[in-house]
């Protein structure tokens, strides 16, 4: 576990953008497709459509469109970033990295330090974490932070459970001085005995893909479900509560909660096991579903073009996913 209180000079949020495909797969599409009825997906997930990608889209391009939406709001030039960094655990391609291919489709002046983070859904909250810290060092003022994610890819056909899930998208903030919302503190922790709990255990080196590894659907998405909500239960609960009080916080002092959209019935769960109100957490599982890396700063996208952030409001991201990870972050609107 490492806890990094931003430094004096800390970045904060200049802009925030997201993006998500076009094409609406809706719970009367899966329904056909599962037999799980669209009564049922609703009340197991709270999910009513998701996105996903066109065959021609890949990760990048979401990143791309969500990354030109935030630069445009904070009224940034892709040369001004001195890092851009992409959390994703779909990559375009195993190599090279999707940050260099997004680095290069935005423009991005030569020499623009670009790479990915792969902490699965988590990834967002370490990316951010990591660009604060670098940038807050650096003799550069801006960087580029995304979450990206096509998930629709790596799901298996006949894993009802999963299936139903996820969609796909892309969110994204700029970094820089001042900003609407300034980082306090960050959290970032991984339980790796429980990581067999999520993952895609083909095509990598301890699994190459072979034609047996995907006649046995190696290269499919896998979660156990249950593990994952006692995971949430015993390890994410308590430390967020843990990460509030080591920072001075009380939940009645937190104005916006922004979670992974891992499910909408956990969230529901989440919120009221930490004594948030639903009214303050900010949610876009219903539209989109799952959307991995890209859940939280989407999330965090809609809150803040909604209004609803008022000068000195106290903003908390949380996110977890495989390996197993979990992130937080405070922020504060200025």
């Amino acid at each position: 576990m490492i806890t990094c209180a931003a430094a004096q000079n800390a970045p904060g949020v200049l802009g925030t953008g997201s993006y998500v495909p076009g094409r609406v797969m809706s719970n009367k599409e899966l329904s056909t497709l599962t037999g799980v009825s669209e009564m049922a997906i609703v009340r197991k997930t709270a999910i009513r459509e998701r996105r996903w990608a066109k065959q021609e889209e890949a990760t990048s391009d979401l990143a791309v469109a969500a990354a030109r939406a935030a630069l445009e709001q904070a009224g940034v030039g892709a040369a001004e970033l001195g890092l851009i960094v992409v959390a994703t655990s779909t990559p375009d391609s195993p190599q090279p990295a999707t940050a260099c291919v997004v680095a290069d489709a935005l423009g991005a002046g030569h020499g623009t330090a670009a790479f990915d983070v792969n902490s699965v859904c988590s990834g967002f909250t370490f990316a951010l974490s990591i660009a604060e810290r670098m940038l807050a060092g650096s003799s550069s003022d801006h960087a580029l932070v995304i979450g990206a994610d096509v998930y629709s890819r790596i799901l298996s056909p006949a894993d009802r459970r999963t299936i139903v899930l996820f969609g796909d998208g892309a969110g994204a903030v700029v970094l820089g001085p001042g900003g609407r919302q300034r980082l306090l503190s960050s959290r970032l922790a991984s339980f790796s005995s429980a990581r067999e709990l999520i993952g895609v255990p083909g095509g990598g080196s301890r699994l190459p893909a072979t034609e047996e590894t995907l006649r046995e659907g190696a290269q499919y998405f896998t979660m156990n479900g249950r593990g994952v909500t006692e995971f949430v239960e015993t390890q994410v609960v308590p430390g967020i509560e843990a990460f509030l009080k080591d920072n001075g916080v009380t939940q009645d002092d937190i104005a916006h909660f922004v979670p992974h959209q891992a499910n909408g019935r956990l969230l529901e769960s989440l919120a009221q096991r930490l004594g948030i109100p639903a009214a303050r957490m900010a949610t876009t599982v219903a539209q989109y579903g799952n959307t991995g890396a890209a859940s939280v700063p989407i999330t965090l996208d809609h809150l803040a073009r909604s209004g609803a952030v008022a000068p000195g409001d106290l903003t908390l991201l949380t996110a977890f996913g495989g390996g197993m990870s979990m992130g937080m972050t405070l922020l504060r609107a200025g």
